[in-house]
C-alpha cells in the first residue's frame, strides 16, 4: 500500500469513529481549561516573582529566558502543554485499542488506561521536552549566529524593508537550518513513535521506552516520516478549505445599508458556530488518523481489558467530579461573557494618536507628516527621539538611515550638519525630497496648542543624557502639560518618573507576561495581538489607560474601541476620525457585528505599510 493510500485509510478509519474521537477532544479541552490553564498561570506567576517587577515585557522576557531560572520556567511551560498533548494522544490510542465499542464505553476504557499510567506519562512528557530541546537549541544558536553575521550591520527595519542581498543570504541559510532541524526532528521522533504505546500499554519505563521504540522502528522510519508529512498536508489542506468556506459564507451575509444588522449578526453567529464545530470535528479526526497511523507500527494488537467493577466505580466518581468542574467552568464562561459585553461601550471615549505623524499619507517622522496629522484632527502625534553625537535630540525611529535614505550612518555618530544633507522623504514620494530629520524642539513648537505629543524614548545602547535633555527641551517650551513619554525600556520609564514625577509616562510592550497593570506609569501601550477586554479591564481598574498600536484597518479600529482601549496609535488619523463618526451612529449589536467581521479576517484597508512597529 502506498504512503498516500495508508494515510487516506487512516483518515477514513478515524472518520468512521469520529463520535468517540470528538468526545475525547471535547473532554480534553475541558481538562485543559480546568487544569492546564491554572498551571500555566502559576508558571508565569513564578517567572514574574523571580523578577522585581509585576510584569515582564519585551527585553525583560528575552533576558529572563536566557537565565537559568527562565530556562527552567520555559521548560516547565512547554512540559505542561506537552503533558496535555500526550494525555490526549494517549487517549486517542486507547480508543483505537478498545475495539469496536460505543463512544462512551471506549472513552471510559481509554481514560482508565491513561490514568493508570499518569505518573509515567508525566515523566515521559518531561523527558520528551528535554530531548527535543537538546536537538532544537543548537539550531537556534546557529540561526542567531547567522542573523548576527548577515543582519546586524544596519537597523533591522532596513533589512525588512529593502531585503538586500546579505539579508536574503541570511534568510536562505536560516531557512536551510530550519529545514534541516525539521528533518532531524522528524527522523528522530519517528524512532520514538512507539514510545507512548510502550509506556501506556506495554508497562515500560519512560526512559526505556525511547530506546525500545528506536529498536522496533529500525527500517521503518522513512515510511512513518513520509506518512506523517502526508497526514499533516491533508490536515492543513482540509483546515484551509474550511476557512475558505467560512470566509465565503460570511461574505454572503447581507451587510448592506438596507439590510437589518441584527439579522446579519444572527447569521454571522451561525457561520461562526458551524465553523467552530467543523474545526473541532476536523481536529479530532486528524488526531485520530495520526493515532491510527502510528498504531499500525505497534505489533502488539491485544485489545484493552475490560474495566474491573471497582475500577469502573472509581472512574465513575472521577467523571462525576470532572462534570461538576465542567459546570463550574461553564458558569465562569457565562460570567466572562457578561463581563465581555460590559466592556462593549455604547459611548466612544478614545484618543487618536498619529503614529510618527500621519505616516500613511506622508514620510514618517517628518515635519510634513506631523503637520498632516494635526490637520487631520489627531489628538496626539507620536514620535521617536534619539541623541546625536553632539547631544541634540532628533526625531528618528531606526538606529541608522539605511531604510529611509540608504545612508550608512548611525544616529549616535551623526551631527546636525550631516543630517541636513540626508533626504528622508523621497522614498515616499519625490515631492518630499526637502524633508530632513527634525529636531524634537521643532516638532514641539509645531504642535504647541494644536495637538499633544507622545514622545517615545529610543535606546540602542548609545544614549548619554536622553531623558534629561528631553525634559529640558519640554521645560524650555513650557509644554509639560501637552506631552507624554513612553519607552520599551522599563527602567527608562522609571527614570523619567524620577526626573519629572508630574509628567505623564507609559510603558510600551510588544509582548508581556504577568500583571501589566502593576507596572509604573500612567498608561500602557500594547500591540493589537496583546490587547483584549480582560487586559483593558485590569488596566482601567488600576486607574490607567490602554493604548494599542499600530491600527490602520477601520474594522480593527472599531474592534479595539469596542474592547475598551483608550487610544489608537495609527498611521491613518483621518481614517480613525471617520471610524469614530460612523460608530457614533451604531448601537451595541451593530458594533458587535463589526467586531465579528474583523475576527474572521476581513479587512477593508488592504494597503501594506513599511513599518508597523512602535
Amino acid at each position: 500500500m502506498s504512503h498516500i493510500s495508508a494515510v487516506g485509510q487512516s483518515y477514513r478509519d478515524a472518520w468512521s469513529r469520529r463520535r468517540v474521537f470528538v468526545t475525547v477532544q471535547v473532554v480534553l479541552q475541558v481538562v485543559t481549561w480546568a487544569v492546564i490553564a491554572p498551571l500555566l498561570a502559576g508558571l508565569v506567576a513564578l517567572a514574574v516573582s523571580l523578577s522585581d517587577q509585576s510584569a515582564l515585557t519585551d527585553q525583560d522576557i528575552a533576558m529572563f529566558l536566557l537565565t537559568p531560572g527562565g530556562f527552567v520556567v520555559a521548560v516547565g511551560v512547554s512540559g505542561v502543554l506537552l503533558v496535555a498533548s500526550v494525555w490526549g494522544f494517549a487517549m486517542m490510542l486507547g480508543v483505537l485499542r478498545a475495539g469496536p465499542m460505543a463512544p462512551w464505553p471506549a472513552a471510559r476504557l481509554a481514560l482508565f488506561a491513561v490514568l493508570r499510567r499518569a505518573r509515567k506519562l508525566l515523566v515521559f512528557a518531561v523527558l520528551f521536552v528535554l530531548r527535543v530541546l537538546a536537538m532544537v537549541v543548537p539550531f537556534v544558536g546557529l540561526g542567531l549566529l547567522v542573523a548576527r553575521t548577515y543582519m546586524s550591520e544596519f537597523d533591522i527595519n532596513y533589512y525588512l524593508t529593502y531585503r538586500p542581498p546579505e539579508f536574503l543570504t541570511g534568510v536562505a541559510i536560516i531557512g536551510v537550518l530550519v529545514l534541516v532541524m525539521v528533518g532531524v526532528l522528524l527522523w528522530v521522533c519517528s524512532g520514538w513513535a512507539l514510545a507512548l504505546h510502550l509506556v501506556v500499554f506495554g508497562d515500560v519505563s519512560p526512559l526505556a521506552a525511547f530506546r525500545q521504540s528506536s529498536e522496533r522502528m529500525q527500517g521503518q522510519r522513512t515510511r512513518l516520516a513520509a506518512g506523517v508529512v502526508i497526514w499533516l498536508v491533508i490536515w492543513l489542506a482540509l483546515a484551509a478549505g474550511l476557512g475558505m468556506l467560512a470566509g465565503l459564507a460570511f461574505r454572503l451575509v447581507p451587510f448592506g445599508a438596507g439590510s437589518g444588522l441584527k439579522m446579519a449578526l444572527g447569521l454571522s453567529l451561525i457561520v461562526v458556530a458551524i465553523w467552530s464545530l467543523a474545526g473541532l470535528v476536523l481536529t479530532a479526526v486528524a488526531k485520530g488518523a495520526l493515532a491510527r497511523l502510528l498504531n499500525g507500527f505497534y505489533e502488539d494488537a491485544t485489545p484493552l481489558a475490560p474495566l474491573p467493577k471497582s475500577a469502573a466505580a472509581s472512574l465513575r466518581r472521577r467523571l462525576v467530579t470532572a462534570g461538576c468542574v465542567g459546570l463550574v467552568l461553564a458558569g465562569g464562561a457565562g460570567w466572562a461573557a457578561i463581563r465581555l459585553l460590559d466592556n462593549v461601550r455604547a459611548e466612544d471615549r478614545v484618543t487618536i494618536i498619529a503614529h510618527r505623524g500621519a505616516a500613511g499619507a506622508r514620510p514618517e517622522n517628518t515635519m510634513a507628516a506631523f503637520e498632516k496629522a494635526i490637520k487631520d484632527g489627531t489628538d496626539w502625534i507620536e514620535l521617536d527621539v534619539q541623541e546625536t553625537r553632539d547631544g541634540d535630540i532628533v526625531v528618528v525611529h531606526d538606529s541608522d538611515f539605511m531604510k529611509l535614505a540608504g545612508v550608512d550612518l548611525k544616529v549616535w555618530d551623526s551631527d546636525l550638519a550631516a543630517l541636513s544633507k540626508i533626504d528622508i522623504g523621497s522614498w515616499f514620494a519625490p515631492q518630499y525630497s526637502d524633508q530632513r530629520t527634525p529636531l524634537l524642539r521643532d516638532v514641539l513648537e509645531l504642535a504647541k496648542g494644536r495637538a499633544r505629543v507622545l514622545i517615545e524614548l529610543k535606546y540602542y545602547g548609545h544614549d548619554q543624557m536622553l531623558e534629561k535633555r528631553v525634559a529640558q527641551i519640554v521645560d524650555d517650551l513650557g509644554m509639560a502639560d501637552q506631552i507624554a513619554t513612553m519607552s520599551l525600556k522599563y527602567p527608562a520609564v522609571q527614570k523619567m518618573q524620577e526626573i519629572r514625577p508630574d509628567w505623564r509616562t507609559g510603558v510600551l510592550a510588544a509582548t508581556a507576561v504577568g500583571n501589566l497593570a502593576g507596572l509604573d506609569g500612567d498608561f500602557l501601550a500594547v500591540s493589537t495581538a496583546t490587547a483584549g477586554p480582560v487586559l483593558a479591564r485590569s488596566i482601567h481598574d488600576a486607574g490607567k489607560d490602554l493604548y494599542v498600536w499600530t491600527v490602520n484597518d477601520p474594522l480593527e479600529m472599531s474592534q479595539m474601541i469596542s474592547m475598551g482601549v483608550d487610544g489608537l496609535i495609527t498611521d491613518e488619523p483621518a481614517l480613525a476620525r471617520q471610524v469614530l463618526e460612523v460608530r457614533a451612529g451604531l448601537n451595541t449589536p451593530e458594533r458587535l457585528i463589526l467586531w465579528m467581521v474583523q475576527e474572521l479576517g476581513v479587512k477593508l484597508n488592504v494597503r501594506d505599510y513599511r513599518d508597523d512597529q512602535p
